[in-house]
């Protein structure tokens, strides 16, 4: 049997691959929420400054949040992705230990 260019047809070739199609479910990622926990010894204009630098958060937002954990024992910095909680966590405990301050940081899945 010949195709229309005249050639041979190798019978043992396989020139299509036929695919059938697939819908993949994306999923959209688990949120986590992030908080910080007062202490008696981490200054506030510290917590705002941890608040604005390492969550983006207004100087009007941060000093909400800050007053959430001052008066309340704890206030939520944001929720994230599981990648991006995590690195604020460390980040924020860094911070935290270098300038000497025990403020806490952690995440909870939402």
């Amino acid at each position: 049997m010949q195709n229309e260019k005249g050639k041979n047809w190798d019978e043992s070739r396989h020139d299509a691959v036929i695919i059938p199609k697939m819908r993949s479910k994306l999923q959209k990622p688990k949120l986590y929420r992030v908080f910080l926990f007062n202490d008696d010894y981490t200054p506030m204009d510290f917590v705002v400054f941890v608040l604005k630098n390492f969550f983006k958060k207004s100087f009007e937002e941060a000093t909400h949040i800050m007053l959430n954990v001052h008066q309340n024992g704890v206030g939520e910095c944001g929720i994230y992705s599981y990648e991006v909680a995590e690195m604020k966590v460390i980040q924020v405990r860094e911070c935290a230990h270098q300038n000497e301050h025990p403020l806490q940081c952690v995440m909870e899945w939402k």
